[in-house]
């Protein structure tokens, strides 16, 4: 079912419903269960695309986010600035009552972009979005939120985030594991020991601001990432970084000179990135493409792992 948009959706009402749904709520013997949205609802992901039309892009935004990421200013789109744009559908889709987990909590495990052609910041865009697969992991549950940006008709642009919702009560299963950081033997004994961290190619030295800036020029105002009381709220020390904001500073890093017309970006988010805090970048040749690491410069210990590919090796 395709539902089409007059305009585009209000972050701030979204979260706050988000949020209201999020609160846990007294609910019979039982103790606390949570919001009265969350009790029926359905264990499927809606049949539901979402559809608005003429999207313009805001140049002083756009301006905003390349600076906070690292871009030089141009008149293409960033690759990962169309899921910026298809954020607030998103957001919609995944705070209606009719979707099977709350949107607050959920971790982002990765992102696919295919960029098919350049697109220019003066054209208007038509943007769906769209949510599948849902299935097991053994951490509880995991699905894909699907974005596609068209010009005419055409697509130019596609973006699959991958999420996860975390359910104690599930057993495991034969989902993909949660990412951890690789480690190989040495040291007496045969002791594990971490990898001798790469020699980077930038060093990042990162503060709280990081979750503010980012926040103000994509919308995603999770408190997790802007409020020590929000991060601390959902188990991490400090606020985190965006997911998003490590991708794109990432392909800023490999530099605008290294990409193709036509390319595919593949990101998997292995580790949180605390803030304030330090992280490095280093970008190998791989192929026809790049395979990209941001980590952590004392251990090593990786918290992005991405790739570059070009349109024949992408599928």
């Amino acid at each position: 079912m395709i539902i089409e948009l007059d305009e585009m959706p209000a972050l701030g009402s979204i979260y706050r419903r988000a949020v209201t749904r999020a609160l846990p709520l007294p609910v019979g013997r039982g103790g606390l269960g949570w919001g009265a949205g969350e009790r029926d609802r359905p264990d499927k992901l809606p049949d539901t695309i979402l559809s608005l039309g003429g999207v313009a892009v805001d140049r002083a935004r756009l301006a905003a986010y390349d600076r906070v990421c690292g871009f030089g200013l141009t008149d293409h789109l960033p690759a990962t600035y169309p899921h910026v744009l298809a954020f607030p559908l998103a957001m919609r889709l995944m705070s209606d009552d009719d979707f099977p987990m709350p949107m607050i909590g959920l971790v982002h495990l990765g992102n696919r972009i295919d960029v098919l052609r350049p697109v220019d910041a003066a054209e208007p865009l038509e943007l769906r979005v769209w949510a599948d697969g849902l299935r097991p992991h053994d951490r509880g549950r995991q699905f894909d939120v699907h974005a596609e940006a068209l010009v005419s008709g055409e697509p130019v642009w596609r973006g699959r985030s991958t999420y996860l919702r975390r359910e104690r009560s599930r057993p495991p299963t034969g989902g993909v594991p949660e990412a951890t950081p690789h480690r190989e033997a040495g040291g007496a004994g045969g002791d594990p020991q971490p990898p001798r961290p790469p020699t980077p190619s930038a060093q990042w030295r990162l503060t709280p601001r990081i979750g503010v800036d980012y926040a103000d020029v994509s919308g995603d105002r999770n408190p997790i990432h802007t409020s020590l009381v929000g991060a601390r709220l959902f188990g991490f020390a400090r606020p985190i970084a965006h997911g998003m904001w490590t991708a794109a500073r990432s392909l800023s890093a490999l530099g605008a000179g290294r990409l193709p017309d036509r390319f595919r970006y593949d990101v998997t988010f292995t580790a949180p990135v605390l803030l304030p805090g330090a992280a490095a970048f280093v970008a190998e040749t791989a192929g026809d493409g790049w395979r990209l690491v941001v980590f952590d410069p004392a251990t090593g210990r990786p918290y992005l792992r991405g790739a570059v590919t070009t349109p024949s090796e992408a599928r």
